[in-house]
């Protein structure tokens, strides 16, 4: 079996409206259910609670920052993790939730539990669905987005290969919009590519370009394959592992 963690941002799992993208959401849990009949191991870091809970409640007075975050990620945790249920039930695959928070990534006795919670689900076939406890973290113990936590779990769980999915195919050596820029496809250790990551964040997350950079080369030096893709292609994971020379996407080589 070869371990990999895939972590899918909000700005995939959303539709331009800032709803969940029921369609694409579907079509990540085939995908991932493919992998699993050809041996993956897979670990799903999943944003979207946020977005989820936001499209099923309107509040009636102003919230600040924090508490949309924890009211919406309460009732959107629920939505998202049954939706994540349904779909894989279908395939006969089990799912758990792991919610967690940044200090249960310090060496000690959480770190302990939590990492052997994650392999006794892996040992008996559940993929662990992982996100952030946006209920109880505040602004200066959060991760810095998803991103930051898929790394931390890639390392934990000695995976193999990172995937990060983005909305656009990868590092650009321009910006993305122009039609002169192409994608950026291996990055070695020597290679600096912070001048062409654009350090905006995305529109339906806390993170973005520069975010994914960051983790993906902090990843990569641990000795774990990191690659950024186009979540909204199609097949797109099959693919970037199983034929990676005919599909676009940035590949941190270890």
């Amino acid at each position: 079996m070869e371990r990999i963690v895939v972590k899918v941002g909000s700005n995939v799992l959303t539709t331009s409206k800032g709803k969940l993208n029921i369609t694409r959401l579907s079509a990540l849990v085939d995908q991932i259910a493919w992998l699993k009949e050809h041996r993956y191991e897979v670990i799903l870091v999943s944003s979207g609670a946020v977005a989820c809970g936001r499209s099923e409640l309107k509040v009636e007075f102003e919230l600040d920052s924090v508490e949309q975050r924890q009211l919406f990620s309460s009732i959107g945790q629920v939505k998202l993790v049954n939706l994540y249920y349904d779909l894989f039930r279908e395939y006969g695959i089990h799912i758990g939730q792991v919610l967690t928070m940044k200090e249960n990534f310090q060496i000690g006795e959480q770190y302990d539990n939590q990492k052997a919670c994650m392999e006794v689900m892996l040992d008996n076939g559940v993929i662990p669905v992982v996100n952030e406890n946006d209920t109880v973290c505040v602004t200066e113990l959060m991760f810095t987005d998803n991103d930051e936590l898929s790394g931390l779990i890639a390392r934990m769980m000695n995976a193999k290969t990172l995937i990060l999915l983005s909305n656009i195919d990868g590092i650009y050596d321009g910006d993305p919009s122009d039609s002169g820029s192409s994608v950026i496809t291996k990055v070695r250790a020597e290679d600096n590519l912070e001048k062409f990551i654009q350090t905006g964040k995305s529109s339906a997350g806390r993170g973005g370009m520069a975010s994914k950079y960051n983790t993906a080369r902090s990843v990569a030096e641990s000795g774990i394959r990191v690659i950024i893709a186009n979540g909204n292609r199609d097949n797109i994971l099959p693919d970037v592992l199983t034929k990676p020379e005919d599909t676009i996407h940035t590949e941190f080589v270890v």
